[in-house]
């Protein structure tokens, strides 16, 4: 997660109510974490020329809370969505991932719970709309006990979402969509959508972001602008890509959307650290500005 401190995730529509004003078009954004100064973390949004950002945080206190409500009251940078996870070890690949991701695994998966319905109420208090996470390996089988627990534990932290008015997004990449579907059909709540990872589907060989719309295109609320390759030894995820040199077919995944009338925002993640990562970032904008239009 350390990685993901400075940049990548996508950004939310309104939750469960229509707003009354969309914006014309996809806009792009950035991820980044609020850290210990929020105020920074949108002000390197705000550099880069960037409208909007999906906000890391795991520290809900009041002194946080302040932070984060000023910062925003002061930045012109459109805070789409909260981005929540933990507490405890989360290790994203094939062997330990099911075990410490999320709130599949049952060991942690109290904490979790408790800790995703804490960021709704941040989130309701500065504003923002939705909240995001890595729900985990969500079980294919419809019939393991694993899957009906973790459908009771989504609908737990999705209603309370929704008595804060506040959406959840699932991001992609543990699941097949098929399975992600499956599953925000028996929550059942209205505000439980997708939080769409564009190089998640690839990385963990779930298929591919413009195949994965014809299943779960009508709950995306959020995006995560990312490339990468599928995973070529089965014991190793697939490697992330600067944007435009992975597997990701913009032009046809920007056409798809446009077609199901997306317009949140589509926010760059690069989980590389030190300079490169900023300057594939600028590379990343100017590549999907291009494509966009």
């Amino acid at each position: 997660m350390k990685r993901r401190v400075f940049l990548g995730m996508a950004a939310a529509a309104a939750p469960f109510a229509a707003r009354a004003a969309a914006p014309a078009d996809i806009r792009l954004g950035l991820y980044v974490s609020a850290g210990t100064e929020p105020a920074a973390a949108l002000k390197k949004v705000q550099d880069l020329g960037l409208p909007t950002c999906q906000l890391a945080c795991q520290d809900y206190s009041p002194e946080m809370l302040q932070g984060v409500k000023q910062a925003m009251s002061a930045s012109p940078v459109e805070v789409t969505s909260l981005g929540s996870s933990g507490p405890g070890k989360s290790v994203y690949d094939f062997y330990q991932g099911p075990a410490t991701i999320g709130i599949v695994p049952r060991e942690t998966r109290r904490a979790r719970v408790d800790h995703l319905k804490k960021a709704c109420e941040f989130a309701k208090a500065c504003g923002i709309s939705s909240i995001q996470t890595h729900f985990g390996f969500i079980p294919e089988n419809p019939n393991d006990p694993l899957y009906t627990e973790t459908v009771g534990a989504i609908r737990e932290v999705a209603t309370h979402a929704k008595d804060n008015g506040v959406a959840i997004l699932a991001e992609t990449g543990q699941e097949t969509p098929v399975t992600l579907l499956r599953t925000i059909l028996e929550v059942g709540t209205g505000n439980f959508f997708v939080n769409l990872d564009t190089a998640n589907l690839i990385l963990y060989g779930k298929g591919n972001p413009v195949d994965a719309l014809e299943v779960i295109g009508q709950y995306v609320r959020g995006m995560h602008a990312k490339d990468g390759l599928f995973p070529t030894d089965p014991k190793r995820l697939g490697r992330e890509v600067p944007i435009g040199e992975g597997k990701v077919d913009w032009p046809k995944l920007i056409q798809r959307l446009r077609a199901l009338n997306y317009r949140g925002a589509m926010t760059i993640e690069r989980e590389i650290s030190g300079p490169r990562q900023l300057e594939d970032v600028k590379k990343a904008i100017a590549h999907l500005q291009k494509v966009l239009g």
